[in-house]
C-alpha cells in the first residue's frame, strides 16, 4: 500500500517538477519574456502546497479504509465446520494461521503451533498421539498440556467463535490465550 502511494505521488509530481524545472531554465536562459510576480509566485507555491497536503490527506484516507486481509496469520481464519476432525482424531493443521484444530470430548480448541519454551514449531505425533517439540523435547498431550521438557506452561490458544457453518480463529498475536493448564470451559462446543 505504501508503495503504491509512492508511486501516485511521483506520478503527480513528476509533472510538477519538471515545469519547475523547464521554468527556471527558461528564466535563466533569458528565453522567457514574462517576469514572474511575487503574487503569482506566491499563488503556485501555495497551490502547490495544498496539493501535496491534499493528495497526503487522500493517501491516509485510502489506508485507514482499505479492508483487512482475511485469511492469513494475524487476521481471523474462517474453517469450516464440516473440516473439524472427529472427537479423538488427528488435528487439521491450518498453516495460514499457524494452528492445529483438535476436536476433543470437551469440544473443539485452536491450539497455537508455537512452543512456549523458545517458540519454536510443534508437530503433531501421530503414533503417539500428542505434541513433539523437536527443538528441546517438550511434549503436550490432545488438550496442548505440558506432558514433559521444559516448556513452563500449557500450549496457547486462539479464540475460536462460530459463524454460521464456520469455525472463526483470531490468530491476532494479541489475543492469544495464555494458560497453565487446560480447563474444559476454554473448549468450544459445536453446534448439534
Amino acid at each position: 500500500m505504501v508503495a503504491l502511494l509512492r508511486t501516485i505521488t511521483g506520478l503527480v509530481l513528476a509533472p510538477v517538477i519538471s515545469g519547475i524545472a523547464a521554468l527556471l531554465s527558461r528564466l535563466h536562459e533569458g528565453v522567457g519574456t514574462r517576469r514572474v510576480t511575487r503574487r503569482s509566485f506566491l499563488r503556485n507555491t501555495v497551490l502547490g502546497s495544498v496539493g501535496i497536503v491534499l493528495l497526503e490527506l487522500a493517501g491516509g484516507f485510502v489506508v485507514f479504509f482499505w479492508p483487512n486481509k482475511t485469511g492469513a496469520f494475524g487476521k481471523p481464519i474462517n474453517v469450516p465446520i464440516s473440516a473439524v476432525p472427529a472427537v479423538g482424531a488427528d488435528p487439521l493443521v491450518n498453516r495460514d494461521g499457524k494452528f492445529y484444530i483438535i476436536n476433543n470430548d470437551d469440544g473443539v480448541l485452536a491450539l497455537y503451533w508455537k512452543c512456549v519454551h523458545l517458540g519454536c514449531t510443534v508437530p503433531w505425533n501421530a503414533g503417539e498421539g500428542d505434541f513433539h517439540c523437536p527443538c528441546h523435547g517438550s511434549i503436550y498431550d490432545r488438550h496442548g498440556n505440558r506432558i514433559a521438557g521444559p516448556a513452563p506452561r500449557a500450549m496457547d490458544l486462539f479464540p475460536i467463535t462460530i459463524e454460521g457453518s464456520n469455525l472463526v480463529v483470531d490468530t491476532n498475536p494479541d489475543h492469544v490465550i495464555e494458560r497453565q493448564e487446560f480447563h474444559p470451559n476454554e473448549a468450544t462446543k459445536l453446534p448439534g
